[in-house]
């Protein structure tokens, strides 16, 4: 019954690039939690090799039967920030065992590098956070993620001034690497705790020992429907048109998740509903956007397009799948998204136009590259802006910023692969100093208060 629906799923989106993004393999590490560093580590790299053996073989194989492509094999892990709490010493430890991880199992990428300090600081996560950019310059496929705000908490102000100063030391300490280290970084607000994307997955405590997330991709697959529509079709009928769409990508990721639960004997949790571009013409988000009729990307109803797009995804989505969660719209990442690079490239799409666009979308500024003598505060003044919009409109916000060093506006910075490349966008370089400098927190607004 599943290899039938899937089939019959492959056929009806034929040639449209519909692809799986991610499976990615969430891991609670809350048992290898020791007084020595070392001997967590050896308890971090067992019980990863252990249950995660299979997991690329299993995607591979089912990408090999089922004729859709699945392009990630990911895993994510409980917020190191805990083990370091417990067992002291250099964190990096932690990175290091993480990598090796990836490297025995093949992954493209482990996240969980990560610490939850909406409200403030406890025991562990000042030194995991002061350790990420060596965490990020030494290891290969290790994501890391700080939350720094949430509805119920508040803003904490003060790890949004470090993560200023930690997001330019990554860009320094990997600046010959194209700055790779920020690009592994991602500053939350409301982080979800069953996000299967990189670089913010993490495993959140409240999940079980370990599950099978699935996130789906297909702004292909979108826009060759939006395609086929009259250019005079009213919007409510392209709406209608998109949550059609998103319900057979959803079904897709559904079916290929729960198949990949069964072969790994491994819960199966959530499919995320975010539409993932890519740097490959026609992937693309933004063309989506143009395809509803705003030109470029950046034009003036660019906003309104895309809460249109992501509340239809959002709702198709939902009837196909039995659990939904992780942070399912759209993704706007400017260096991952060709229509994006176009439209940032060419001056339409500005950083101003983006963090309107985040209001109504998933994640936030994803995979935004500036100058790179960008100061710290100003990194800093952007991460607290994008988190006050998650906050107050109780939904996920994150900054994936990164400076580019040596390199000035108009420049682009080669990332390669899924990552793409991304043209330095201009960022307004008034002095905010005295505002970041007084730390403290943004209290929780209204909307906390919902007991």
């Amino acid at each position: 019954m599943q290899t039938s629906k899937i089939r019959e799923t492959i056929q009806m989106i034929d040639e449209e690039c519909l692809d799986i993004r991610t499976i990615t393999m969430g891991i609670s590490l809350m048992d290898c939690m020791d007084a020595d560093i070392h001997e967590s580590c050896r308890k971090v790299e067992e019980k990863i090799c252990r249950l995660a053996k299979d997991l690329v073989k299993t995607g591979e194989d089912i990408s090999r039967e089922f004729g859709i492509p699945v392009v990630n094999k990911r895993i994510s892990v409980t917020p190191i920030s805990f083990l370091v709490a417990a067992s002291g010493g250099d964190p990096v430890e932690y990175a290091l065992a993480l990598d090796r991880c990836a490297k025995k199992l093949g992954v493209n990428f482990i996240g969980g590098y990560s610490a939850l300090v909406q409200k403030r600081y406890s025991h562990g996560d000042r030194e995991l956070i002061e350790s990420i950019p060596r965490a990020l310059a030494m290891t290969d496929y290790v994501c890391s993620s700080v939350n720094i705000g949430s509805t119920k908490a508040g803003i904490n102000m003060d790890a949004v001034k470090q993560m200023g100063q930690i997001i330019r030391k990554c860009s320094e300490l990997t600046a010959d690497r194209n700055c790779i280290g920020a690009a592994k970084l991602v500053v939350f607000c409301n982080a979800p705790e069953d996000n299967p994307f990189m670089a913010g997955a993490f495993h959140g405590v409240g999940e079980g020992d370990c599950v099978i997330n699935v996130g789906v991709s297909g702004p292909g697959v979108v826009r060759a429907a939006l395609a086929q529509a009259p250019k005079d079709a009213p919007l409510d009928e392209m709406a209608d048109l998109i949550k059609r769409t998103a319900f057979k990508i959803t079904r897709m990721g559904q079916l290929v998740g729960r198949e990949a639960s069964k072969r790994l004997g491994v819960p199966f949790g959530i499919v995320d509903l975010s539409l993932a571009p890519t740097p490959a013409v026609g992937d693309s988000v933004a063309y989506i956007l143009e395809e509803l009729g705003v030109g470029t990307c950046g034009a003036y109803g660019t906003t309104a397009a895309l809460a249109l797009l992501n509340d239809a995804v959002k709702k198709g989505g939902v009837m196909a799948a039995s659990q939904v969660g992780g942070l399912s719209g759209a993704f706007i990442p400017v260096s991952e998204d060709a229509g994006m690079i176009h439209a940032a490239s060419c001056g339409v799409l500005n950083l101003e136009k983006l963090e309107a666009m985040t209001a109504v979308c998933s994640v936030g500024l994803d995979m935004i590259v500036v100058p790179g003598d960008t100061k710290a505060e100003i990194l800093s003044g952007v991460i607290a802006d994008e988190a006050a919009i998650g906050m107050v409109n109780s939904k996920t916000t994150a900054v994936r910023i990164i400076p580019a060093i040596g390199k000035k506006c108009g420049e682009t910075l080669e990332f390669g692969g899924l990552l793409g490349s991304g043209p330095v966008m201009q960022i307004n370089q008034t002095p905010n100093g005295v505002f970041i400098d007084r730390g403290g927190c943004i209290p929780a607004p209204m909307q906390a208060l919902k007991n």
